[in-house]
């Protein structure tokens, strides 16, 4: 069992009934899934053939690295002219985490990235939506340890969302303060 993991069910499930008055432990918010997304966007544009499909190719190598889990390219929906985008275009890439697998990622999130992360001060309060949801933006994904600078074709940004069971956001943010998220305080 991660360590994360184990403080969810040790110290955040008893406190989170404390504070709030569930009757079971199955009332108790928790973590439904992790899902890290990226575009592509100007980073493919303006390259084309084995160039541009080399760039796909490290896109996706780093972003299966850093979530451990392959993944998955989406494409346009429709064809925009003024974007120069064509309807199928692989124009992002995107990986759901669930299970196990969350903690061990959140873990390196929290402990890792966010550190190392250029004038990081702590997540702002509205990065919490009204559904207990947490999303956060990260400018670069060398931020990473699974990544390593030297070898990365491009830096890119990604977006990690955070879905809880909550049903507010008082409690979801009550969740990822005790589950260790580096929140400010306004």
């Amino acid at each position: 069992m991660t360590g994360l993991k184990e403080k969810y069910e040790k110290e955040v499930i008893p406190a989170m009934m404390k504070k709030f008055g569930y009757k079971s432990v199955m009332a108790v918010p928790r973590l439904e899934k992790v899902v890290l997304n990226t575009g592509f966007g100007k980073l493919i544009t303006a390259k084309s053939g084995d160039d541009h499909r080399k760039t796909l190719e490290a896109i996706v190598g780093d972003m299966s690295s850093i979530a451990g889990q392959r993944a998955m390219l989406t494409r346009a929906k429709q064809s925009i002219a003024g974007f120069k985008l064509r309807e199928g275009t692989p124009i992002g890439a995107k990986v759901t985490l669930r299970g196990a697998k969350i903690y061990g990622f959140l873990e390196r999130l929290i402990h890792v990235v966010l550190p190392r992360s250029r004038d990081f001060r702590g997540l702002p309060l509205s990065n919490v939506d009204e559904r207990g949801n947490l999303a956060i933006g990260i400018r670069e994904h060398i931020f990473f340890p699974e990544v390593s600078p030297e070898k990365a074709r491009d830096i890119f940004g990604l977006q990690v969302t955070v879905t809880t069971t909550a049903k507010t956001k008082e409690e979801g943010l009550e969740l990822f303060r005790l589950l260790g998220f580096p929140i400010k305080h306004d």
